[in-house]
């Protein structure tokens, strides 16, 4: 386990795993991280990869009930040996596992006094692996979207990642990460994370991001659609919108101009209420005939 308060450590006899993207936090940048989560006796947590357990224990500390979800075997087993009965700990690939039965089956952990008309809030906490982050992202928003129970995230991620999330229309990193989240959630920057807070230190440097979801601004005709559209228009992103959406729709020149939208611009230039429009107009031209 981690010794210094200032400095990361590795987990003795734990070699970091690159496949699992392992960089372990130092306890003096763990507990700014837990103050940034700002725990209240209404929540219940779902951390995704506790490792070494540098934020859970001082997490677990303020007696809320968590369920981490930890990858790798080895780590999870030294885990168990260590934290305390508000700990609920699974060996599972957070990707592939269906976490909210364990996660709705507990219950806040309130202390004598405090006021008992407050719902529930189920909040997520982690240190994602930055080779992972994006695909755990769009899980955390599908399952915003699923359950709608969700409250909000507070997350380390890439700093390059966190620039994509809060970019705004006209950024060179404003794109499909940037639209699918803030469709669902508004985003902020809360903590920027050097590499010597880790150990090994990886060669980008983090921040600390908190998501908190909320139904969608604009109003989306068919989910589908409008990811294809989306998927679509950044996936060529040098290209104008009409060139790159032409190989989605032979007449999506067409179609953007009956939606008001000019085909000479770059897909990195539309807002979230541009798209959601183009989405209309494309599912009205698919619509069937009466």
């Amino acid at each position: 386990m981690v010794s210094s308060p200032t400095r990361a450590r590795r987990p003795v006899g734990h070699r970091p795993r690159k496949r699992f993207g392992q960089h372990f936090l130092a306890p003096s940048w763990a507990q700014k991280v837990v103050k940034t989560i700002d725990v209240q006796p209404q929540d219940v947590l779902l951390e995704i990869g506790p490792g070494a357990g540098a934020i859970t224990l001082p997490l677990a500390e303020t007696g809320a009930p968590i369920l981490a979800v930890e990858i790798d075997r080895d780590l999870a087993r030294e885990l168990a040996t260590q934290v305390p009965a508000n700990v609920s700990l699974i060996t599972a690939d957070f990707l592939k596992t269906d976490v909210m039965p364990f996660l709705t089956a507990l219950q806040p952990n309130r202390p004598p006094g405090s006021p008992t008309d407050v719902p529930r809030r189920f909040r997520v906490v982690g240190n994602l692996p930055y080779n992972l982050s994006s695909p755990i992202l769009f899980r955390l928003i599908e399952l915003a979207r699923a359950h709608g129970t969700l409250t909000d995230a507070t997350l380390m991620v890439q700093r390059e990642v966190a620039g994509r999330l809060v970019a705004t229309p006209g950024r060179k990193d404003y794109g499909v990460l940037s639209i699918f989240a803030q469709i669902h959630a508004d985003i902020d920057r809360r903590l920027d994370v050097p590499p010597t807070a880790f150990a090994p230190p990886p060669k980008v440097r983090s921040s600390v991001i908190r998501m908190t979801f909320r139904r969608s601004p604009v109003r989306i005709v068919d989910d589908a659609l409008f990811e294809r559209l989306v998927k679509g228009a950044f996936s060529q992103r040098r290209k104008t919108l009409a060139n790159a959406l032409k190989p989605l729709e032979p007449t999506a020149p067409a179609v953007l101009a009956l939606a008001g939208i000019d085909g000479k611009r770059r897909p990195e230039t539309l807002t979230l209420e541009d798209f959601a429009r183009l989405t209309e107009f494309f599912a009205r031209l698919k619509a069937p005939v009466l």
